[in-house]
Order: C-alpha cells, then structure tokens, then sequence
C-alpha cells in the first residue's frame, strides 16, 4: 500500500465529540483534528499514514502556545491534514499513552515535557518526537527567546512527510528498532527475579534510606532549599520521605540513617517549604501553589494550579506541622485546604476539580491571554487599590516594584514588563520599625490588604481558565490530605476540621456513586458532564485506596475501610503481575505499544509506591497477611532499580521499612463518639488506627474480633496478639 496523500481521505475535526476541556478547546481548529481510538487507527492503516499524536493538558502554557502559534495555522493544518492522522489527546484522561511515548522522547532526546508531539507508525511504533516546536507565527509569542532558533514545526512536518514518502521502510525498520529497546528497557528492573525467588542477599534493607538521604543532602541548596537548581519542583514525595525519617517511632531508621542526620533532614524540609510559603509559588492573595518555579528562589512560578500539587503540599506541611508546631506550617495547610474546599476547584456535587490555567486575559476587554495575568501586579495598581499609605507598606512587604520585580532574563516573551509577582520578602515587626507603625497595625493593613486585592482581582479580572475534570486519582489524594488534615485539626480549630472532613466525605461518596461499578467493582477514570468512557487506571485505584484509608482513620466509618478493601481486590484482580509481581500502569490493549510498570516518583508518587503503602496498611488494619506479602512481593520487582537509585523510589523506601519491622495496629475501644476523640492520638507513621467496636472490622480482622466489645481504652496489635497501651 503506498503511503496516504490528500486526494484519498477528507478528514474532519471530531473534537467537538470529546468531554475534555483541552481536547475540546482545539475543536475550531483548522487541523483536522482525530479522538484516540480504535476507528483513527484503523484509518492510519487503511490509508498508510503517521499518526501524529499531540498529548497535552488544559493548564499547560507551552500547549496554548503551540495551539495558537500551529495548529491555528491553516499553513500547518493543510499539510496535516492531507498527510498525517493528526490525533490531540488529554494526558490526564490517558496517562497509559502519554507514558509510553514520554518515555520514547526522554530516551531519544534526553528530556521531555508537554505539549508531548510524537509522530508513529500504523503500528504505533515512534519515529520522531519531541516537545514545543514553533509555529509560523511563533514570532509574536516568543520575540527574543532562544526559542526563535530552534528548528520549526513547519519544516518537521515537511521533513516527515518527505522521509514516509520516499524511505518507508527504513523508517518502519527503525521504529521497530527503537521499539525494541523501549520494551528492553521497560523490561529491566521490574524483571530482577520471579516471584517467590530467593534474593541472593536479604534484598532492599532500610539502609537506602541512609543512600537515598545522602543524595538529597548533596543536592540541597541551603540559601533557597529544594534540591535542585532551576526550574524547581516541590516534589511533594521527595520532603515527605525527608521529613518522615525522624517520626517512625523506633530505632531502626535513626540507628541506620543518624539521629542527627533523620533532625537535619527535617530541617531541610522545613526550610524547603517555608522558602515556597513565602516566594512567588504561593498565591498569596489567593490561595493554593502553582506547579513550580522557573527561578532557583521560588520567586516566579508558571502558574498553572495542578490539584494533585495541592493534595501532595497538604500532606507535607501538615507533616511539618506535626513535627515542628509552626504556625507558619499551618497556615500553609489552611491556605491548601481553602483552596481545594472552595470554587473553584471543590464541586458542588463532591468532589474536586484538576487544575486551572497558568494563562488568562488581563482584562475583560483583552483578546490575547498571557500567562500569570490573573496574578501579577504594578506598584500602581496597589497603590489605586489600597491607597498610597497601604499601598506602599503591602508593597514592601511583598517585593512589589516600580519597574517590575521579574528579571529581564527571566521574561522572554516580555509579558512581565513593570509587573510583580507577589512574595513575601519580610516580616510585618521589621516592616513595623521601617515605617514606624505598630506591628499590630502593618499586620492589620496586610490583612485588609490582602482581602481587598483579592476581591479587586475577582472583580476585575476574568479568572484562569478552569479544567474542570474530576479524576479518580487526583481526588483519592485530596481525599486522603483532606481526612488527615481534619483529623489533626479536630482539638484546634473543630470548625474547619468538620468543614474538611466534610468535603472529603462528600468526593468520596461522589466517586463511589457516579464513577464505580457496582456490579463490576470497576472505577471509570473521569467525570465532566457525566461518567467518561476510560476505565481507571492502576493509579486511581492505587491513590484511592490510599485517601480511603486516611478517610476511614479520621472518621472510623466503616464504608470507606471496605470500600478500600473492594478496591484492593479489583486493583490486584486487573493489574497485578503474578509472574513478577508489582502492578502495571494499565491493562493490556493492543492500542497500547508497552505494558508498563510505575516504580519511580515524579510530580505525583509512583502507583506502585503507593499501592505497597496501601497493601501494608491494609495488612495491619484487617490483620490480613497476604495483603502485607503481596506489599513485600511489590518492592522487591524493583530492587535492582532501588539498589542502584534509591532517591528516584522515595516513596517506596517507607514500603521497605514496614517490610523490615512490620505495622503497628492502634486499635481504640470504647463507644465511637469518645474513639474518635483519640484518632489523633494513635495516627502516626508506621501505624494504623482502627475503632475495635465495628461489628464489619471485627468480623473481617479476627485479632480486632478477639478484643473483648467492653474493653474501653487503646490496644496495640501486631505480630497476631493484642496488648494494653502503656503509651502511644
């Protein structure tokens, strides 16, 4: 079959069919856009040609970039059109696709990121792929930037089209070339040994936790914390494992690892995450942290919100918290919780949104959207704002100047000029004595301050864009953030604690309801104007499971422990590997070029990290062993990749030490209402807490069921007995 041209096949957008919001914002397009699935495939068949896959999400910058810079080009859209299955897809409703060919652009390039622009064989098989490419009128958005150099996507298409054309085959040969090696390489690790092989040594121990610890010091900057240079992620995995090496309650950890050293890496933490509190990643007069800094200080993000950012950052700083009592910490956790139990991103169904844009119009009468405009500041604007007097000292305090605070090299596209991002770059008693006010006074005005520059934004400028998905994965993390948050907060501030537990409650029976199948057991992935058609992936049952957990511990209902155990069942019964165990990213399909398994961290926890923690904690709560050997069986897939790179598996490695020194069940008898009141009392890392007086629990955990039902006060369970606590 020679390779497919224009004048045998007339395609038309279709993305007007499509539920997400970013797939859908590409339906005017003059490319002739496809949906992924069965019937374009078979088209890239039937007429000869590559496909090209353009992955991408609602709050990427660099993907509207492209939008209006390409794929609004009637110039690219011809030659797509005419030789290509051009195909957008929402990286978020297809996690299983965009990893395979992420995976194929970091090997090839070094690098990858989004928009993901990969073109394939009929096959499915990669030829070339990349990230951003400028479009034909990428002068305007991208004057001045090292960008303008790099090669255009005009010219790749017309390169592509050439070589499919002409060399075919040498094309198809090398495809199946690079195709091979992924699957080598996808391979390795997770294949060390098969089930139920001996290890020749004792296999992973709890001294990576010392190599994992090492590394991070080594990467840690110590005048702005993080452990990288720039761009800077939070890397919300990476500070929870730091911060939970001195709270594990025995002396493995600090015997291995240092006691010193488990007390220095909190405080790397702790610096961490007050540097973000107080630089521009935090939207201080809103609420919530965008997804990371382009700057080494954390002074100018990209704006974009990520819920699964949110969720992750309520867990840390409400760890720090925990350790440290730092009002600082806590008003983080506030600021996080507010954000996800407010619109926009809580539903009013249940259940919360993924993500809003980094990108806005700066003012209702705009036509051109620019990144962070929902954010920014002039001097003038808080001095119209506020006055000259408030203006002035709220500008002090967040490092508002008359030129702009964002440095030249930082603002390519000069879409900062004269702008602030706002930061806090004092404290209100040194503000206080600058400007010869009473430190009660400036604290006041910052405050006020605050309230009215948000209601003058709300007010004046059209909001980011909002994608407004409910995905299974991401809300199992807000749930789980949610419930523990509630549950810490119950003694301080009873209000807010219910208020959380509330919304956490509420996207739990929401998922239950719209997105699980009864009769199946199955979850669908996303909800937007009514149930998706994606089946969920190991990641939604993984992080669901998991915010179950967290949600039946603060509340001791037992619907969410069962819900979780169903869960379980399902995950292992779809996903998991019984020759080498661990689980995979998705169930096979033949549209899917590699069966992949999660083991690393990134921006979110691996879904097998979580899924050991799950098992492990499920163990110790329905006293089930085969639940803690398969948590065993799941870590051990990637021990020679944790061996060689223990801080690329930083969730894992809390996995390992309850492999080492197994799970303490804190079991609390006594009538449910006074139970509750000692949730916070037995929460803590390497333990469970269960309510003994559940008829369901003590049915399912025979241990639980041994406890007499009059015993009143807290019982520790492990190693199949039950004694008193003297103390937890």
């Amino acid at each position: 079959m020679t390779s497919g041209g224009e004048e045998d096949l007339r395609l038309v957008n279709r993305l007007g069919e499509s539920r997400s919001p970013y797939v859908r914002a590409h339906a005017s397009n003059p490319v002739a856009w496809q949906m992924w699935g069965d019937e374009s495939l078979a088209l890239a068949k039937e007429h000869n040609r590559l496909l090209f896959l353009s992955i991408g999400y609602a709050a990427c910058h660099w993907c509207h970039v492209m939008e209006r810079e390409s794929f609004a080009s009637p110039e690219i859209a011809h030659l797509l059109n005419a030789h290509f299955i051009p195909i957008k897809i929402d990286r978020e409703e297809r996690p299983d696709v965009d990893a395979i060919y992420m995976n194929y652009v970091q090997a090839t390039n070094g690098s990858g990121g989004w928009p993901l622009n990969v073109f394939v064989t009929p096959d499915l098989e990669p030829v070339f792929g990349g990230t951003y490419w400028p479009g034909p009128n990428h002068s305007r958005t991208a004057q001045g930037s090292l960008i303008s150099h790099t090669v255009g996507f005009l010219e790749i298409l017309q390169k592509m089209t050439d070589v499919w054309t002409k060399q075919e085959a040498r094309c198809r040969e090398s495809a199946k070339e690079i195709t091979r090696q992924l699957r080598q390489f996808a391979e390795e690790g997770v294949h060390s040994r098969k089930v139920g092989e001996k290890s020749d040594e004792d296999g992973l121990d709890i001294d990576l936790l010392e190599e994992a610890y090492q590394h991070f010091v080594k990467k840690y900057d110590t005048a702005n914390g993080g452990f990288a240079i720039a761009p800077k992620f939070p890397t919300p995995v990476n500070l929870q494992f730091l911060l939970r090496l001195d709270q594990w309650g025995n002396t493995a950890v600090n015997n291995i690892v240092g006691e010193d050293e488990c007390k220095h890496a909190t405080l790397m933490v702790v610096n961490t995450l007050r540097k973000m509190a107080r630089g521009g990643i935090r939207d201080h007069i809103g609420f919530g942290f965008a997804r990371y800094s382009v700057t080494k200080d954390w002074s100018l993000p990209h704006f974009e919100k990520m819920l699964y950012d949110q969720a992750q950052l309520l867990d840390v700083y409400l760890d720090a918290f925990i350790v440290t009592h730092d009002p600082e910490m806590l008003g983080a956790v506030y600021d996080i919780a507010t954000y996800l139990t407010e619109p926009p991103m809580a539903a009013a169904t249940g259940g919360f949104f993924s993500a809003e844009d980094a990108d806005s119009y700066p003012t209702h009468t705009d036509t051109e959207k620019r990144e962070g405009a929902y954010y920014v500041w002039t001097l003038k604007e808080l001095r119209t704002v506020l006055g000259d007097r408030d203006g002035n000292i709220c500008a002090r305090f967040y490092g508002v100047l008359a030129d702009g605070n964002v440095a030249r090299e930082n603002d390519p596209h000069d879409e900062f000029i004269s702008q602030n991002v706002i930061s806090i770059t004092t404290t209100p008693a040194a503000l206080a004595k600058q400007v010869g006010l009473a430190e009660s006074e400036v604290v006041m005005i910052l405050k006020e301050g605050r309230k009215r520059l948000r209601a003058y934004r709300d007010r004046n400028r059209p909001k980011p864009a909002l994608d407004d998905k409910i995905v299974v994965a991401w809300n199992g993390l807000a749930i789980g953030a949610l419930a523990r948050t509630s549950a810490t907060l119950i003694d301080i501030d009873p209000e807010k604690a219910r208020r959380f537990a509330k919304a956490a409650e509420d996207a739990a029976k929401f998922i239950r309801k719209e997105l699980f199948d009864e009769e199946s057991k199955t979850l669908y992935r996303v909800y937007r104007e009514g149930r998706g058609d994606t089946p969920g992936f190991c990641d939604d049952y993984a992080f669901l499971i998991h915010g179950l957990i967290d949600l039946y511990e603060a509340t001791f209902n037992d619907s969410y422990l069962e819900f979780a155990d169903t869960l379980q069942k399902t995950q292992i019964s779809l996903f998991h590997d019984p020759t080498s165990s661990a689980f995979f990213t998705t169930r096979s399909h033949p549209s899917l070029l590699l069966h992949l398994k999660s083991g690393m961290d990134a921006a979110e926890p691996s879904s097998n990290s979580v899924s050991a923690s799950n098992l492990h904690r499920l163990s110790s709560l329905l006293n089930d062993d085969n639940y803690s050997k398969l948590a065993v069986e799941t870590v051990s897939a990637f021990e020679a990749e944790v061996m060689q790179f223990p801080h690329c598996f930083a969730g894992m490695l809390g996995s390992v030490v309850m492999g080492k020194v197994g799970v303490q069940t804190v079991v609390v008898m006594g009538p449910l209402e006074t139970a509750k009141g000692k949730v916070t009392e037995g929460l803590g890392v390497g333990r469970t807490v269960a309510w003994g007086g559940s008829e369901w629990l003590r049915a399912r955990n025979e241990l639980v069921g041994s406890i007499p039902m009059d015993k009143q006060g807290v019982m520790i369970c492990a190693d199949g007995q039950c004694r008193e606590a003297l103390s937890i």
